[in-house]
């Protein structure tokens, strides 16, 4: 049955196995000061996955270990550099793209694992793109989800007033917070507040930054998302606004478009909402045309979440096909 027939006759959570508890979590020594939460479920001994958050800053959740068949898939999941249960919380120190992806390495080395699917949406589908170009080695097939590919435009369209133009009425709350000669560059006039010193001005611009952001993630939204958690609102609009005001800490606005040739014969399997109005579908589309190994999905009548139901039927659907042919992937 296609995916927008079921998907419209179930809620995500429908798709997903059964919630399951880590048989292992430990917290390891990245270096810079930092510490990095680290869990694995499912089988110990099976398909090893990683999961790649979004964000930056949005840490992980245990939703996420319900994608993958518990008695087939050994499931690693972090919680990157200054987020989720990783420390110090909310600190921007040390903490780019390129200290992400050796965290990743040093996850890899510290469990013993040679080949992993890694499993990334939105900014961790980036670091999925990035961290296979790094180490196409040791990426055995890269599912990604809300594609993110870390380029002005993008960021131009978020911040700059293309996704405005479909939700006025949230985009003004988001912009009258900032004095008009400032409104030029939302991302630094945001950067300056959110990084002041001030916790409570910390806390009240980081809620108006991350609200912008969580209420555009659903097709199903209607604007409202109430003020979310002061702790979790301030590290994931910090380290959100750290990286875009690095431009991700890339050398090239269109690197991982440049780079595709170093996912020779590694397979992608692109899900993508065709309303995802976070990070539209030209993104992905684009990038399923310069990776000859991938195939996309646009899933109808879906945005950006993981949590929206034909995007979540999409993935278990994957995740279940890899795992019948383990061999193919030389796992």
């Amino acid at each position: 049955m296609p995916i927008d027939k079921i998907a419209g006759q179930k809620r995500a959570g429908q798709y997903l196995y059964p919630p399951r508890d880590p048989f292992d979590q430990r917290m390891i020594d990245v270096g810079d000061g930092h510490r990095v939460y680290v869990e694995q479920c499912g089988r110990p001994d099976g398909i090893p996955v990683v999961i790649l958050h979004g964000g930056p800053g949005g840490g992980c959740s245990p939703a996420m270990r319900r994608y993958f068949d518990p008695s087939k898939y050994r499931v690693i999941l972090f919680d990157q550099r200054g987020c989720g249960r990783s420390r110090p919380h909310a600190s921007v120190q040390a903490n780019t793209t390129w200290h992400l992806v050796q965290d990743i390495e040093l996850i890899r080395e510290t469990l013993g694992i040679a080949r992993w699917i890694v499993f990334g949406g939105s900014w961790g589908a980036t670091l999925s793109l990035i961290y296979a170009q790094a180490h196409p080695t040791h990426a055995a097939a890269l599912v990604l989800r809300g594609v993110f590919l870390m380029t002005q435009a993008e960021l131009d369209w978020f911040y700059g007033g293309g996704a405005g133009k479909f939700w006025p009425d949230l985009w003004a709350k988001f912009v009258d917070l900032i004095p008009e000669d400032e409104r030029d560059d939302l991302i630094a006039a945001y950067h300056r507040r959110l990084f002041s010193g001030d916790l409570m001005q910390e806390i009240r611009y980081a809620r108006a930054w991350s609200s912008w952001e969580n209420a555009l993630a659903s097709i199903a939204s209607d604007g409202a998302t109430g003020d979310g958690p002061a702790e979790y609102a301030r590290a994931f609009a910090r380290l959100e606004n750290h990286y875009f005001q690095n431009a991700g800490f890339l050398d090239a606005d269109s690197q991982i478009l440049n780079q595709m040739d170093k996912l020779k014969n590694i397979p992608g399997y692109i899900v993508q909402g065709r309303y995802d109005m976070v990070c539209p579908p030209s993104s992905a589309w684009e990038l399923s045309k310069n990776w000859a190994e991938s195939q996309i999905e646009l899933v109808p009548r879906a945005g950006h979440a993981l949590s929206e139901p034909g995007i979540s039927a999409a993935l278990v659907q994957i995740m279940d096909r890899l795992a019948l042919e383990p061999n193919k992937l030389d796992l």
